[in-house]
């Protein structure tokens, strides 16, 4: 191969490397909860996660994905759902249901 030949080679070589990037880094899902009462407390798959006044205010990151989402207040009964968060903020709203005396 002349020197000419390779010289191209190389150049075509380089130029073709320099065009190919890594993918960017997945954005994360981030969780806000507005909930009654706002002592409500937050677990992603049983996961404890923050309180729905902290979350309100401060939306919590997580990986995207299919979640189980459990809010518990004393006095309430529980309450289960299961999220498929995208990335971005999701906001669930709850109203939890007392516990008759």
């Amino acid at each position: 191969m002349t020197r000419f030949g390779i010289g191209c080679l190389l150049l075509l070589c380089v130029s073709l490397t320099s065009c190919i990037r890594p993918p960017p880094p997945p954005q994360l899902a981030k969780l806000r909860v507005v909930a009654e009462p706002e002592t409500t407390t937050v677990y992603v798959d049983d996961r404890y996660v923050g309180s729905a006044r902290v979350l309100a205010a401060k939306p919590r990151s997580l990986s995207p994905g299919m979640k189980l989402v459990t809010f518990k207040a004393p006095g309430y009964f529980p309450h289960d759902v299961r999220l498929d968060l995208p990335s971005g903020v999701t906001t669930v709203r709850m109203k939890l249901r007392k516990i008759p005396p």
